[in-house]
């Protein structure tokens, strides 16, 4: 039996240019976000193998120590101002209150003395703050 008549064969293609296209905006869109993503000042953290947060946790409260001894927190009008003291404790409270559950965070300079870090933890243990993390850079495999 012979097939004859009208019907072709039809290959099916798939047209990838549209796929490409939304590729390189995504792309585009996260090269230009990333650097916007930084919290607070820059510190050079230490490198330790850890953990990474639950993407499903709310968003951290970030207490950052410079290796001069300064005090910043991402929960400030201007995350780039150091702060005394008693207006971390202030204001680690009050966004601990508005959100009980947030994580806090430490990120400490690696070439800043371990009593900056110290001097944190103390502050953050006087703003009745449950649990603390400590935030590293990941290790690098060779």
């Amino acid at each position: 039996m012979s097939r004859s008549g009208s019907r072709h064969r039809v290959i099916a293609e798939i047209n990838v240019v549209p796929y490409i296209d939304v590729m390189l905006v995504l792309l585009i869109i996260f090269m230009v976000s990333a650097p916007l993503l930084k919290q607070g000042v820059e510190v050079d953290l230490p490198t330790a193998p850890a953990n990474a947060l639950d993407l499903n946790s709310p968003d951290p409260i970030i207490v950052s120590v410079d290796k001069e001894g300064l005090m910043y927190i991402s929960e400030s009008d201007d995350p780039d101002t150091d702060l005394t003291a008693d207006e971390m404790i202030d204001k680690v409270r009050a966004a601990l209150a508005v959100k009980p559950l947030r994580p806090v965070l430490v990120r400490g300079d690696a070439n800043g003395p371990y009593n900056n870090v110290v001097k944190i933890l103390v502050l953050l243990q006087q703003a009745e703050v449950g649990s603390v993390g400590l935030v590293t850079e990941p290790e690098v495999v060779q």
